[in-house]
């Protein structure tokens, strides 16, 4: 499996920081097709050929996906609109 793993900074307090990452799991799912569920401060992601987590910390925003062989050629695209997405929503 190839991974991609994202660790932002945030002073966002904690239902902030939450409705951050709800933003960037919505777009995630409309664009690749991803299911998620959240447990606690965790959200879990998954779909065919891929799956990882985001968590929420007091002060940093943290993406893992593991993408399957099938997903390996889009890991740049994934791992760019991750950011892409993380600024527009971490913007203050």
């Amino acid at each position: 499996m190839s991974a991609i793993d994202v660790h932002r900074a945030h002073t966002l307090d904690k239902d902030h920081a939450r409705d951050a990452a709800e933003s960037l799991a919505r777009d995630l799912s409309s664009q690749f097709d991803l299911d998620y569920q959240w447990q606690g401060d965790h959200l879990n992601f998954k779909r065919s050929g891929v799956k990882g987590q985001l968590n929420i910390t007091d002060n940093d925003l943290h993406v893992h996906l593991e993408l399957g062989m099938l997903l390996r050629p889009f890991k740049s695209k994934i791992e760019n609109e991750i950011h892409s997405q993380l600024d527009q929503i971490l913007k203050t």
